[in-house]
């Protein structure tokens, strides 16, 4: 008998990894809580439970040091409030630990799988997240969480999650009223219940139009191009790469470059690889600062491709944005569903996001990149273009300013069981 060699290609690998580990981070908490139920049954009811057991009335999961600016408005809100709150961090030096807060709890319980474990067990009356796929992957409702809620953090579609993002949340609060649209026409095509769906504003972006009213202006300020990706396969860095870079780089101007936060995570060696290209290039700058406001701020004009950041430069500069790349693989996302027919036909115009950026933006085909430094300073802003963003800007990002305290009026209605909100 001949055995040949078992293959497992490394995505699957990692998908098996990532399974395994979390299924024995899983069991260990699990093991933990039948602990503290055998206590509490053999000492009569007598003995604390403990945290594990304790129910949260409101609890806040950040998974990531980006989601910073979401969530502080809202705990300085719940604070003033005096809202007891747990609030669930993936970031070890998270803000949140240094702030002073008398109601809101932070506590750090990890990264990934270790954190889904632990989340997977919680007992609360309300669990508000920005991390998408709840009951898809590692991240499982938990029998004791009576409503979950995600939190949008971008002011772009909510269908450009991951298939399934929000399919199995209780509610999903907005940024604008269009958002809604897609969401309903996603439950009707995949016969799931409806949600709540909240508009309530941008909490980030309320923050940010704050920051960047506090910065300073740049002095000997030199003509500033910001080329700022979204991540994966249909992302400017991972299609274009050195074929933008290199005549970028060649036109003598700043060129900032900030990649999306999860590239660092999921296109390291992409990165590497184009940082130390560049490294002796003196006017090109990687930026990797949580807040994207210091180098919004510097930029005269961006370059993107379907990135949400592109609606943070727009909104808070005003300014006209270059993009490329219109052709973005759907496949993995929720959208696909919404832009595709039956034939298999795709129309990314149906989104919203790339139907406003199409009236506001201003197209960069890759046969222009060779006289992209022309092409750049010849861009210039006209009052079709200033229509255009300010009615994205109405659409997208409403209710500026009072987005945390939206998000805490509906947290507390919906704890006391009042009908909030859409469906």
């Amino acid at each position: 008998m001949r055995f040949f060699p078992l293959y497992i290609d490394p995505g699957t690998g990692s998908m098996l990894f990532s399974i395994l580990i979390g299924a024995a981070a899983t069991l260990y908490f699990l093991s933990r809580a039948l602990i503290i139920k055998a206590k509490v049954f053999f000492s009569g009811g007598r003995a604390k439970a403990g945290s594990a057991a304790a129910v949260s009335p409101y609890v806040i999961y950040c998974e990531g040091a980006q989601y910073w600016n979401v969530f502080q408005p809202i705990l300085a809100e719940m604070e003033h409030r005096q809202l007891e709150t747990a609030y669930f961090t993936s970031v070890e030096n998270d803000p949140a630990f240094q702030a002073g807060y008398q109601y809101i709890k932070p506590e750090y319980i990890g990264e990934g799988n270790k954190a889904f474990a632990r989340l997977n067990l919680l007992r609360a009356d309300i669990v508000l997240m920005t991390t998408p796929g709840l009951d898809v992957y590692q991240l499982k409702r938990s029998k004791g969480v009576k409503h979950y809620a995600h939190i949008l953090h971008m002011a772009s579609d909510a269908t450009l999650y991951r298939l399934f993002g929000l399919d199995y949340f209780d509610s999903v609060l907005l940024t604008g009223d269009y958002q809604a649209a897609d969401i309903r026409t996603l439950e009707k095509m995949r016969d799931i219940r409806e949600k709540r769906l909240v508009t309530v504003g941008c909490t980030y972006l309320d923050v940010y139009a704050e920051k960047m009213q506090a910065l300073p202006a740049e002095t000997n300020h030199p003509f500033t191009v910001l080329v700022s990706p979204s991540w994966g396969p249909s992302a400017l860095l991972s299609r274009y790469g050195e074929r933008l870079l290199d005549p970028l780089a060649q036109t003598g101007f700043r060129i900032i470059v900030r990649p999306h936060p999860q590239s660092k995570k999921s296109e390291r060696a992409l990165l590497d690889r184009l940082t130390e290209k560049y490294q002796d290039q003196k006017n090109v700058e990687w930026d990797y600062e949580r807040d994207n406001i210091f180098a919004l701020a510097k930029a005269d004009v961006m370059i993107s491709d379907f990135s949400g950041i592109i609606f943070d430069y727009t909104f808070l500069r005003d300014k006209p944005v270059v993009y490329v790349n219109q052709n973005m693989d759907l496949r993995p996302y929720d959208a696909d569903d919404i832009c595709s027919d039956e034939a298999g036909n795709t129309d990314v115009q149906k989104l919203w996001q790339f139907a406003a950026l199409s009236a506001f933006g201003i197209e960069l085909r890759e046969d222009m990149f060779d006289h992209i430094g022309d092409f750049l300073t010849k861009a210039q802003d006209n009052p079709a273009l200033q229509a255009a963003r300010q009615k994205a800007k109405n659409e997208a990002w409403m209710y500026r300013g009072e987005a945390a305290r939206r998000v805490v009026d509906f947290m507390t209605a919906c704890r006391e069981g009042e009908a909030v909100g859409q469906g």
